[in-house]
């Protein structure tokens, strides 16, 4: 193996390339329009163009990716995650054209990647699994009928991919043909496959996976467990090495069925075989992932090992580095996924220009983003992933809570003060994070903003901050001198949903103090320094706060980040109270229009579906009336802001 194919992106393309460059290997890159300018383009030796900005043109791009290999000379193609990592037909496509797939066999892809066979594989192999329906027949009326059997609550799953794409919860049966129908489509999108499968719901069940890996040859060990219960929406959110949540016994039978799985199937490279795990204990296996996993580095952190090393020389041939009773492990390893996402706006895919992006130290931390980088509609949202190791639980707590407090991202809203929040929580520091534990915290703390988005509150930000950004964007490097007397300038600011009236007072031409509401900010001096801004009030006590203006303000402090902008009261006087425009909240694809003109809605009413960043957003309606007009089209783009539907709102 000289030269390698990375037919990905991001932060794991890069992640690749590192490992690759060290043992020696060249590697190409592989990039769509939209990722033209990004970091992993420049991570590699060589780089070759696509396709357009659409994974389905690129990155999903069969034929240009293997010409892309054949054109550059390389000899092997890693697929990373995600995108064509699981894909049998590419795995085949390689093998093809001469080239080394770093993956499993293609018709191991196939028969793990199809969650019907797997379990009954599974089953074979003497793994246990949970009761459900993967039949071939998937008629409405057949999925009804075998849910009826099963019982409630369940779970819709799409037979093909993982990944938690085509997932969605049933508690009875009247919300079953609305989950079908959502499941199969989003499915289709993902894995071009509508297939679903029904499966026994395990309430308040925790997700443990185990790291396998396999050379083809009979033999293949574990790597341990991770526990990955911490999700939202079948998303997740953080993992961690090993579970917090189980004996050493019940780690010692997963551990065990696991090997024995990838045994059975004689499997080449690394997997992952997943579990959900009862309170009691009991476990049922649920599906393989064959690839490497976003969270591959908390098991590297805890075995000091190289995964894609591993699987680099598995591919070329070689013995597995070591045996079973040569792998040990040290410590705790946790890690969190920065997302561009506003979790006060139902979590929100967000895009738009990174400003400022500056990684924490003392963690490990993997990007595929840069100051000056672009997150796309066109990919998923996450910006970076962030590893904490530490002796002990706790000790890695402490770390990634640090890390957390300490980066800088400016420019798109992202999900850290929420991971903040929750790796500081008492259900996660205490163990007793289930499946369900970060959807039912949400629940409990949200605003219904749209349809079933269910929306933290947002952070209100400090008196100090509101008055330092008042003071910014109030301009007081201006000339305000007077020669005698004092002048006040109001000024009203907007930040997480929350309007701020304030007024900078000013005496004898020097800024005096800040009115926030009701509260008065006494004001000695405010000194920049660069991008920093040092604000001291009465009290002469300092903070540092990591200040950017980029079409806004972006305050930084202590893991929080607050975006102020000026209120315009001419456009809030022109929008207000109109819930009869539905917007697009963000670009995306239209997958589905449920109304049309002429028909009656109710307030959170399902209007369109908007796929973007690889998830699906509802847009419901905001008022009680009757449609007017409805401008999205099925399978259309639609940028953020356009308009969908017009809604004559009753009263």
């Amino acid at each position: 193996m000289k030269r390698l194919l990375i037919a990905n992106r991001g932060e794991i393309a890069i992640r690749i390339a590192r490992t690759a460059r060290r043992m020696g290997i060249e590697t190409v890159a592989v990039y769509s329009d939209a990722d033209a300018g990004m970091p992993h383009v420049r991570a590699c030796d060589f780089a070759v163009r696509i396709g357009p900005a659409p994974a389905r043109d690129s990155y999903l791009n069969i034929a240009a990716i293997v010409d892309a290999a054949k054109r550059t000379g390389a000899d092997a193609i890693h697929p990373g995650y995600g995108f064509l990592s699981e894909n049998a037909d590419f795995a085949s496509a390689v093998g093809e054209a001469g080239l080394t797939f770093v993956g499993p066999r293609p018709e191991t892809i196939a028969a793990m990647g199809d969650k019907a066979r797997a379990k009954a594989i599974a089953s074979d192999a003497g793994v246990p699994v949970l009761p459900g329906y993967d039949g071939e027949d998937q008629t409405d009326a057949r999925l009804a009928k075998e849910a009826g059997q099963i019982g409630f609550p369940l779970m819709v799953k799409a037979l093909a991919g993982g990944g938690g794409r085509g997932m969605r919860i049933v508690r009875d049966a009247a919300a079953l043909g609305d989950a079908i129908a959502s499941a199969r489509r989003e499915a289709q999108a993902a894995f071009g496959d509508a297939r679903v499968l029904l499966e026994k719901l395990v309430e308040n069940a925790r997700h443990i996976e185990v790291q396998v890996f396999g050379n083809g040859h009979g033999n293949a060990v574990h790597l341990f467990d991770r526990d990955c219960s911490a999700q939202r929406r079948h998303q997740k959110i953080v993992e961690e090495a090993p579970s917090p949540t189980i004996t050493w016994q019940v780690r010692d039978r997963l551990t065990a069925q696991a090997a024995k799985l990838a045994r059975a199937v004689d499997y080449v490279g690394a997997g992952t075989v997943e579990f959900v795990v009862a309170g009691d204990g009991q476990f049922h296996f649920i599906e393989m992932n064959t690839r490497l996993q976003v969270e591959h580095p908390v098991t590297e952190a805890i075995t000091g090992l190289d995964l894609v090393e591993w699987q680099l020389r598995v591919a070329r041939g070689e013995a597995l580095p070591l045996g079973q009773d040569k792998i040990e492990r040290s410590g705790h390893a946790i890690e969190v996924r920065l997302c561009a996402e506003d979790p006060a706006a139902g979590f929100l895919p967000q895009t738009g220009r990174v400003a400022a992006w500056e990684p924490p130290q003392g963690v490990r931390v993997e990007t595929g983003v840069e100051t000056g980088s672009t997150v796309s509609p066109h990919y998923d949202s996450m910006i970076a992933k962030i590893v904490a190791h530490g002796d002990s639980r706790d000790a890695a707590i402490a770390k990634l809570a640090a890390a957390l407090d300490t980066l800088r991202v400016a420019g798109v809203v992202t999900n850290r003060a929420f991971l903040r929040e929750l790796v500081d929580s008492p259900e996660f520091r205490g163990r007793k994070v289930d499946t369900s534990t970060i959807d039912g915290w949400v629940a409990r703390s949200r605003q219904l903003l749209l349809g079933d988005h269910a929306s933290l509150k947002p952070a209100q930000p400090p008196v100090e901050a509101v008055a330092l950004a008042a003071a910014i964007l109030g301009d007081v490097d201006g000339d305000w001198f007077r020669s005698s007397g004092v002048a006040e300038y109001p000024l009203d600011l907007e930040c997480g949903g929350a309007e701020f009236a304030c007024r900078l007072r000013f005496a004898r031409g020097a800024l005096a103090a800040i009115l926030v509401g009701g509260e008065t900010v006494p004001v000695s001096a405010i000194r920049r320094d660069g991008a920093d801004i040092l604000f001291i009030g009465a009290t002469g006590v300092r903070r540092a706060w990591h200040v950017l203006a980029d079409g806004a303000l972006w305050l930084d402090l202590d893991g929080s980040t607050f975006r102020f902008r000026e209120v315009d009261h001419l456009a809030g006087r022109a929008t207000a109270g109109d819930g009869g425009r539905a917007v697009a909240p963000l670009a995306g694809l239209v997958r589905k229009v449920h109304v049309a003109a002429g028909d009656r809605v109710e307030t959170g009413a399902p209007l369109v579906v908007i796929e973007a960043m690889k998830m699906e957003t509802v847009i419901a309606a905001r008022a009680v009336g009757t449609v007017r007009a409805v401008h999205a089209a099925e399978d259309a783009q639609v940028a953020a802001g356009a308009l969908l539907v017009e809604i004559d709102a009753d009263g």
